[in-house]
């Protein structure tokens, strides 16, 4: 009887200590680990919060499609409100606000060690369509990790259920063609001369947007001076002005899946280029030069950027 005694007494310590433990579990359930709620609690990351509830991206961080995400600081996202003439982010306009959001997330769990100087796509898309074509951001890994030539990755490899994230330390706003030309290191010399001929603020604005700009990397340069010892530095200022904008078209958005053999191309100089595609994608300038495209799509939020092997020359009256 005594030992029926202390046998049910175990019982009942065993259900007591059994119901604690249940109680315990139910009032702290696991916690969430996805990047909405990984930021969530990050107090440096309660102006992002806001701004994903403001653009009704919350849910798209908080699923199960695994992202990167590139978080700006509190502080970033002050700077940005400031420079861009915002008194606070609900004078922030919607669209504008979802779009340089969707310019801080890449599809896929995309690690700072996997990352390589080159062009990724962001979820962000010309034209702020579903249908348009992903906004490219250029990566350059030579000194930690640099985006668009203006944000660093300041803490990275914060690991989500979802992703991961990459704490940076500027907004990085939606790239304009000539944000590529200046934080890719391929051009630049095309960033020293449209700068030095005053197109920055063109090829920045919407006037005449959007563009196609065909490129020529450093080495292109390098090669025209080659070919053409001495002509280059003997060139007028608005001789110079000319070659450049002989590389770029207006009010087109030119993809090379749209370029035909033959085709004529205006550009903005008002000379013509004519359009290969045999071998390879090519243009022949107007002084029946050939010049290789190297690499295609390269998109801006106001025109694309085919990258070329040589520079264009058109004839000068």
């Amino acid at each position: 009887m005594k030992k029926e005694k202390i046998l049910k007494s175990v019982f009942i310590a065993f259900l007591a200590i059994a119901t604690l433990s249940c109680s315990d579990d139910d009032s702290n359930p696991p916690q969430s680990n996805t990047i909405a709620a990984i930021a969530s609690r990050t107090p440096d990351l309660s102006i992002l919060v806001e701004a994903l509830d403001r653009a009704g991206l919350v849910a798209a961080v908080d699923g199960t499609t695994q992202l990167t995400v590139f978080a700006p600081t509190n502080d970033a996202f002050q700077d940005f409100l400031n420079d861009n003439g915002f008194a606070n982010l609900e004078a922030v306009p919607v669209d504008v606000l979802r779009q340089v959001l969707l310019n801080h997330v890449v599809t896929g769990s995309v690690q700072s060690s996997q990352l390589t100087t080159g062009y990724i796509e962001t979820l962000a898309t010309f034209g702020g369509t579903e249908t348009g074509n992903n906004l490219n951001m250029y990566v350059n890994t030579s000194a930690g990790v640099r985006l668009n030539g203006v944000s660093n990755v300041v803490t990275p490899n914060i690991i989500a259920s979802n992703g991961v994230v990459h704490v940076v330390d500027t907004v990085i706003g939606l790239p304009t063609v000539v944000t590529f030309a200046a934080a890719d290191t391929n051009f630049t010399a095309l960033a020293g001369a449209l700068t030095a001929q005053g197109l920055v603020s063109t090829l920045n604005g919407t006037a005449s947007s959007p563009f196609t700009v065909f490129a020529p990397k450093n080495a292109a340069f390098a090669a025209l001076d080659a070919e053409f010892p001495g002509v280059v530095g003997s060139l007028t200022s608005d001789q110079l002005t000319a070659v450049l904008t002989y590389h770029v078209v207006a009010g087109a958005n030119v993809l090379s899946s749209t370029l035909t053999e033959g085709q004529m191309v205006t550009t903005f100089e008002t000379g013509t280029l004519t359009v290969g595609l045999t071998g390879g994608a090519k243009l022949t300038d107007e002084r029946g030069r050939v010049t290789n495209i190297v690499a295609v799509d390269v998109q801006a939020a106001n025109g694309v950027i085919h990258v070329l092997d040589n520079v264009l020359l058109p004839t000068f009256d």
